[in-house]
């Protein structure tokens, strides 16, 4: 952009030497045809004037175009910032809602834990209960058993003696 900033300004330095150098010949009278008429002006004048017209619309509309620009990259920054914003609330929301979701399946989990220790503890007091029934029925049949032995081996007082 400097190469044509200077590029530009040395062009218009050599216009303006080129007009001082002549300025005699811009102010001499001509004929003008107009197409409907003719006029007697200063040709390089009108030239010259033409020119410093075009030079200030071209600046007006580089002027122009450059706020455009700077107006439009403004509009795109606040955009980019809400989109930006928008874009943290929604992740901070999805991380809100990650862990509701982790929190819950926590829960969850510790429920079917809860319910599956409570289960087991039910059968654990079952089987404890059907052990100790089989205990002490392995217990009475045994002394029923000892209690019939006894009583083959040692004979009762009221009953004779058995012969040998």
């Amino acid at each position: 952009m400097r190469i044509r900033s200077l590029l530009l300004a040395l062009v218009l330095a050599l216009i303006a030497a080129f007009t001082v150098l002549n300025w005699s010949v811009f102010l001499a009278d001509t004929p003008l045809s107009l197409g409907v008429s003719t006029v007697q002006a200063p040709l390089g004048l009108i030239m010259l004037g033409l020119l410093i017209f075009m030079v200030a619309y071209c600046l007006v509309y580089v002027l122009y175009l450059q706020s455009n620009v700077l107006m439009d990259a403004r509009r795109n920054a606040k955009e980019l910032q809400t989109n930006r914003e928008l874009a943290d609330k929604a992740e901070a929301s999805r991380f809100t809602e990650l862990r509701s979701f982790v929190e819950a399946g926590l829960k969850q989990g510790a429920e079917q834990d809860k319910a599956a220790q409570q289960a087991l503890m039910v059968r654990l007091d079952t089987l404890e209960n059907t052990l100790r029934n089989s205990v002490e029925q392995s217990g009475n049949s045994l002394s029923a058993y000892i209690g019939e032995i006894e009583d083959r081996l040692i004979p009762d007082k009221n009953e004779p003696a058995a012969p040998r």
